[in-house]
């Protein structure tokens, strides 16, 4: 805005004093000029309305190195700060361009996932089904017991294949204690 009234004011200054620019073209471009200043600041208002409404939350990061690597990472939003124009929030006290905030997490979205992640890892640790034995009980009734406590919205989030490894082992293990109980009873 600053150039513009400078333009402005050169094109009045060095105007042809014959044919001098008309009051409504000044007017006209003086109208454009406060349009222009406006939308700018509703846009400014809008960036930090909407980085003030990501306190609190997660969010994922992606930025741009100067070498043109792209890093992505999540992180909680603890304060927002405006600067120079530019809304920034701040994450680990490091800020970073509103621009730059590609997701916005829900906490319900974030502890499922968490939680299909980690059944999925444990599932991957026990033994084949074929060499369980009864000193894996322990780690497949964590297992088991992780994937019962969890809701259908978090269960959504451990693929099919997941669920029938854990129907098997859940299957395999009642028939170990099974015969295990009919073996001491004879």
């Amino acid at each position: 805005k600053d150039d513009f009234l400078q333009l402005l004011v050169a094109q009045m200054k060095y105007q042809d004093p014959l044919e001098p620019t008309s009051n409504t073209e000044y007017i006209a471009q003086y109208a454009t000029f406060s349009e222009v200043e406006q939308m700018q600041n509703m846009s400014q208002s809008m960036d930090l309305s909407r980085a003030s409404g990501l306190v609190g939350q997660m969010v994922q990061i992606t930025t741009t190195s100067d070498s043109g690597v792209e890093s992505t990472f999540m992180g909680k939003v603890d304060y927002v700060k405006y600067e120079n124009g530019k809304a920034l929030v701040a994450i680990d006290e490091e800020l970073y361009s509103l621009d730059d905030v590609t997701h916005v997490c829900d906490q319900e979205y974030l502890t499922a996932y968490e939680m299909a992640s980690g059944l999925v890892g444990n599932v991957a640790k026990l033994p084949k089904i074929g060499e369980v034995s009864l000193s894996d009980k322990e780690a497949i009734t964590e297992v088991l017991e992780t994937y019962d406590a969890m809701d259908d919205y978090q269960k959504t989030f451990v693929a099919e294949q997941v669920k029938g490894q854990i129907e098997l082992y859940r299957e395999k293990l009642a028939q170990m204690v099974k015969d295990a109980e009919e073996s001491s009873d004879k």
